[in-house]
């Protein structure tokens, strides 16, 4: 019941058992678990207070057991209902917490997945010392999984409707937000990187990554992370002619991987893509070298260009190639500066 501040001063026996109330919840009862059993309903073990007294409390209980008998024979729609109401008209017993609880998961056998996402969440919102914060986390990251996996949520328990990977990649997130450091959260990043890059989004995938290896460097799955930013950022990369941002970052990673991760089994395999890479940003450097010889007879950046191309890829034909045309850029360089210096040419008398 609410007090005024009126009745707070008129009804001093009523605050004090308020308080007592409270203290006995930070006590006794918190440290209290609730059972079900088939023959007795629900009890409270390990405490004294269940967080209500009197009438309230016999009618609470009474609520609690009405909805686990429903539950019980499987009409899970009204079951839900009338746990839904205790946890509305008795959020501060120990029964709301178990109220959550069990509606999440009758929405899960209703594979209303949606509804049971939130009832978890609503669970571990109102009561974060919740004893089951592990087992609810492993619910949630299971929930998204399936989803982005492909399963439907259904409609009233029964009407599957579309699938809904864009649910996923948001539930994985939530399960990160609720336990940034927990055994379940480099999990949740990658999963969220995967929706995300099934889904078109590089920049979130990209960015649920980074998430992962700054956070998670020890993790089984860091080596993994790092070889899909490469391949990410692998896949933005346009072509010679355009920008070569997203070939350098493919590089930085696969070269990261490399240097961390040296007995990996998947070193050739950073090599390869990284040798491809580098390859890559060495013909972006002939394209711009060529334009610049060819088109403007600018030979001071063509010189440069050539040059960046044979340090991208020292080894490579490209390299080999922009040595060749360097030469080329040396000759005419000096015909334009020496236009004197040319050859004469020998002339023939016809008689």
């Amino acid at each position: 019941m609410r007090l005024t501040s009126n009745a707070i001063f008129t009804r001093p026996a009523r605050l004090l058992g308020v308080l007592a109330l409270g203290l006995g919840l930070l006590t006794g009862a918190a440290r209290a678990d609730l059972v079900w059993t088939s023959d007795t309903g629900w009890h409270v073990v390990g405490g004294a207070l269940s967080g209500l007294t009197g009438p309230e409390g016999s009618k609470a209980l009474a609520m609690m057991n009405k909805a686990r008998r429903l539950e019980e024979n499987h009409h899970y729609f009204f079951a839900i209902r009338e746990y839904k109401k205790v946890a509305a008209k008795y959020p501060s017993s120990i029964y709301a917490p178990e109220a959550f609880y069990r509606t999440a998961e009758l929405y899960l056998k209703r594979k209303e997945y949606v509804h049971a996402f939130a009832a978890f969440q609503d669970t571990l919102g109102h009561y974060p010392s919740e004893k089951r914060f592990t087992q609810i986390t492993e619910e949630e990251y299971r929930i998204a999984s399936d989803l982005l996996d492909g399963a439907r949520n259904h409609l009233f328990g029964f009407i599957p409707t579309f699938t809904n990977r864009e649910k996923a990649v948001g539930f994985f997130e939530a399960v990160y937000g609720n336990a940034p450091y927990g055994e379940y959260a480099p999990l949740a990043l990658m999963n969220a990187s995967r929706g995300a890059e099934y889904l078109g989004s590089a920049p979130e995938a990209v960015d649920a990554l980074d998430r992962l290896i700054s956070n998670f460097p020890q993790s089984p799955i860091a080596p993994d992370a790092y070889l899909r930013l490469a391949k990410i950022h692998s896949s933005l990369v346009e072509g010679p002619y355009y920008d070569q941002g997203e070939t350098k970052q493919a590089i930085t990673y696969q070269e990261d991987f490399m240097i961390l991760f040296p007995n990996d089994g998947k070193i050739g395999q950073a090599a390869q893509g990284r040798d491809d890479m580098k390859r890559m940003l060495a013909e972006s450097k002939m394209k711009m070298a060529d334009f610049y010889f060819f088109k403007r007879d600018n030979y001071t950046a063509a010189r440069v260009f050539y040059n960046e191309a044979i340090t991208s890829y020292p080894d490579s034909d490209v390299a080999k190639r922009a040595r060749k045309m360097l030469a080329q850029v040396e000759l005419k360089a000096s015909q334009a500066a020496n236009p004197t210096a040319r050859p004469k040419q020998k002339h023939f008398l016809f008689f």
